[in-house]
Formats: structure tokens, sequence, C-alpha cells
């Protein structure tokens, strides 16, 4: 999730474990706390392209990040509030609990996260997009409320305890939600006598209304969206693999990475510096009919000692913009 929906879940959860002992500082803490597993993203200062993806998300949103570090941080905490009521155990189960929420709540986005390194296994039940402003803001709102109370007031814990809980049963909804879309693409193709190897749905950016989907039909990937404000059937737009023109690249160690951090979801375009490899867990940059670019795709430029530079491609200045006003129009139904 973004970067204030973890300072919000961080400093909610500190309140919980600390609040009471040591008022706002808890909340401060746990925010600190639930921020410091996205350090990962200083990976891409470090590394090439897709080392950089292949650890973001990876051991900073483990359980077993948090297991090790929570006493590091809480024996750095206890030092500085070395004259506060709370102790090193106590700020270690602050930092814990802080960091550990973390992955917990981007394992229901698209992305997902290894919170069981170090296996390999990446929890994404792409259930929430990774900014939603109906899991934020309320939660937000009821975490300010506690922030004024006195931190011994009955009320303090009252308000974080809805914050926590109201934040808690929209993710629960969200799955919800996307069994239904899930149901609803699924009598679609079968109402279309459209036979499927497997499907992948998530929410569409910013909201839980209108959902995406991709359907693997063998040679080709068809994708689709679907609002709950829909009056008319699911339609559907092809779009060809062409894994083979990958060619002897197939076998590239670095291009294998790549097909493994998309999980198989990919398709291979041509542009006019070479082959693109498009990512389709994110979609398509605009709802636009025939609309071609990827939200992510990277270019493969073959390099003279045979191994193959992956480079991002970066996202035009209009794309959001476009995006935003389709999203707006096709959420209400079509």
């Amino acid at each position: 999730m973004d970067s204030l929906t973890q300072i919000v879940l961080g400093a909610a959860v500190g309140e919980a474990v600390l609040g009471k002992k040591v008022g706002n500082k808890a909340m401060l803490y746990g925010a600190i706390a639930g921020t410091i597993p996205d350090l990962d993203v200083l990976a891409n200062y470090f590394f090439d392209t897709v080392t950089a993806t292949e650890l973001h998300r990876g051991f900073t949103h483990s359980i077993f990040f948090s297991v090790v570090f929570a006493p590091l941080f809480g024996a750095l905490v206890s030092k500085i509030e070395s004259r506060g009521p709370a102790g090193f155990k106590d700020w270690s189960w602050l930092m814990f609990w802080g960091m550990v929420t973390h992955p917990v709540l981007d394992a229901f986005t698209t992305w997902g996260t290894r919170l069981f390194w170090p296996f390999d296994l990446r929890l994404a039940f792409q259930s929430i997009f990774v900014i939603d402003p109906l899991y934020t803001l309320p939660f937000l709102v009821f975490l300010i409320l506690a922030m004024r109370e006195d931190r011994t007031s009955p009320k303090r814990r009252k308000w974080n305890g809805l914050g926590l809980v109201v934040s808690t049963s929209y993710l629960v909804l969200t799955l919800i939600l996307k069994g239904v879309a899930y149901y609803k693409f699924d009598q679609a193709l079968e109402a279309q006598n459209i036979p499927y190897v497997k499907m992948d749905t998530r929410p569409s950016p910013f909201n839980g209304v209108l959902w995406m989907a991709n359907i693997d039909v063998g040679d080709a990937y068809l994708m689709g969206n679907y609002s709950f404000f829909d009056s008319r059937g699911i339609s559907f737009e092809s779009y060809p693999k062409n894994h083979q023109d990958l060619g002897d690249l197939a076998a590239n160690g670095r291009v294998r990475r790549l097909i493994g951090i998309t999980d198989g979801w990919y398709a291979i375009g041509r542009s006019d510096e070479g082959l693109l490899f498009n990512d389709l867990r994110f979609g398509l940059v605009s709802l636009d009919p025939g609309e071609t670019q990827f939200a992510f795709s990277y270019l493969l430029k073959p390099r003279p000692d045979g191994d193959v530079e992956v480079v991002k491609l970066p996202r035009r200045k209009d794309d959001a913009k476009r995006l935003m006003a389709a999203l707006w129009k096709r959420i209400w139904g079509n």
C-alpha cells in the first residue's frame, strides 16, 4: 500500500500496543515501524532493474525480518526514550507489530509480498489497489480522533479500535467483492462460449467497484472490466502473447527471472528500440478501446556479451490524467 496508508496503520497498531502507557509516542514510533519495510526501494539505487524488482516486497516484508529486527529497533527506541515508562520489551513488541502488519496489508494488493521469506511464496490476494481512499480516509479520521484524547481515556482506545475494525472489515469486504467479480467474469466467458486456461482478477485503481480481469486462452490473453453498476454484459479484448518472439532470449537468465516475477502473465511487443516485455498483472495505462500500452513494460536490449539489459519504460506525463478520467466514467456502469 501507499506510504500514507502504512503510516496510518502503523500508528494505529502502535497505539493499540502501547498507547495507554506512552500516549502519542506510541503512534509516532508505530508510524515509523510501519514505514521501515518499504526501505527496500533503496535497492533501485544499487541493483539492476530485475534484481531490484525481485527484492521489492521480499526480505523486508517478511515475518522473519520483523522477528529479527524488532528487538534491534526496540533497543534503539528504548535508549532514546530511556526516561519514559516503557522498556525494551515494550518497544520491541510495538516495533514487531508495526512492521509485520505492513506486509500483511500488502498481501492484499496486486504485487503481493513474500511474507514467509525465505520460502519462495508470494502472497497476493489482489483484492485492493495500492491506493484506496475508502480504506485509508476513514482509518485516518478515527486515528485523529483517538490522538486528540488523553492517553488514559477510554474514548482513545474506542476510536483507535474502531479504526482498526472498520479498516479490517473493509479488507474482508474486498475479498467478497473479488469473489463476486470473478463469478461475473466466469459467467460472461461461459455465455460467450470462451474456454480459458486460467483467470486473474484485480480491482481497478483507487476503488473496489470496478474490477479487471486477465484471461489466459492459450495463444492470447483476454482483458475485460466489470463494474457493479454495469447494466450490459462484459466485453473482452484480445492481446496476443507473442512469447515465441523472445527467440533465444527466452533462455536468458535475466529474462527468465522477469518471467518468474510476472508469474507467467506477460506478453511480448515491439517498439522502434526493440522487444518489449509487458507485465499484464497491472493492466493497461488507460481504459480506451484499442489501448496497447501496458502500465509496466520493460525494453529488452541484447548486449554484445550475449546478456540482455532490462530497462523499465517510464510512463507518459498524461497517462494518469487519461486513466483517472476514464475510470471515473467507467465506474458508474457501461
